[in-house]
């Protein structure tokens, strides 16, 4: 399975490499958006839980052009047909498409974030940056199981630019509201008070159980 996982991930990546599909699209939304709450708000500094709200609910919505992206080349190419035909796990795509999905959220997060600490956080931006590499770390890897299992589903049917986001969205509450209260702990107006241990384990206890879900259904999914 390991190799079946390395093969898939290295597809998606150069893929991506090539055609620049996801996250250059995904990169400008999110930087667009802390641009307009900068202007919309307008207030030069945000803290608490305005800031991680502002923070998670844009990277959600970004994260929604990637997921819709996922399995489309698989779809349109009939690469699920030849990897049904080929004798690896057929877990092995879910894996691979959400260790993919993860690295597109974390490059993103590479430009958004500084982007939202110049634009919204005041001359201090980078004090809470430590602690939230974990929450970021955690949050991206409940979007990407999440959305990972979601697109499978959604790739199936006609109108799956719509059924995506649709199921995606509701499904993505408990970790954008575990990681916005964990973030807004390090935005406070006072700075940083220190990570919630219990946010960061409620996030990190639905991850679990959404991967162990995703794994168990996904071969019965990919069959249909």
């Amino acid at each position: 399975m390991r190799h079946a996982v390395a093969a898939i991930l290295r597809k998606d990546l150069r893929v991506e490499l090539r055609t620049a599909e996801s996250v250059p699209a995904m990169t400008l939304f999110a930087v667009t958006t802390f641009v307009l709450f900068r202007f919309g708000l307008d207030r030069e500094e945000l803290d608490g839980d305005l800031a991680a709200g502002v923070l998670w609910v844009t990277l959600l919505f970004a994260a929604v052009l990637g997921i819709n992206r996922v399995f489309v080349a698989e779809q349109e190419q009939g690469g699920f047909d030849g990897f049904l035909l080929a004798p690896v796990d057929r877990t092995a795509m879910f894996v691979a498409k959400a260790i993919a999905l993860f690295c597109f959220l974390a490059v993103v997060e590479l430009a958004a974030i500084p982007a939202y600490s110049i634009l919204l956080l005041g001359p201090s931006p980078w004090e809470p940056l430590p602690g939230l590499l974990l929450v970021l770390a955690l949050g991206n890897a409940g979007i990407a199981i999440v959305g990972t299992l979601v697109a499978g589903i959604a790739v199936r049917t006609r109108a799956r630019d719509l059924i995506g986001p649709l199921v995606t969205l509701p499904l993505l509450v408990p970790v954008v509201l575990a990681s916005s209260e964990a973030t807004a702990a390090l935005l406070a107006a006072g700075g940083p008070d220190g990570l919630p241990g219990r946010w960061l384990a409620i996030l990190a206890i639905y991850d679990l159980v959404f991967a162990l879900v995703a794994y168990g259904v996904f071969d019965f999914l990919l069959e249909d």
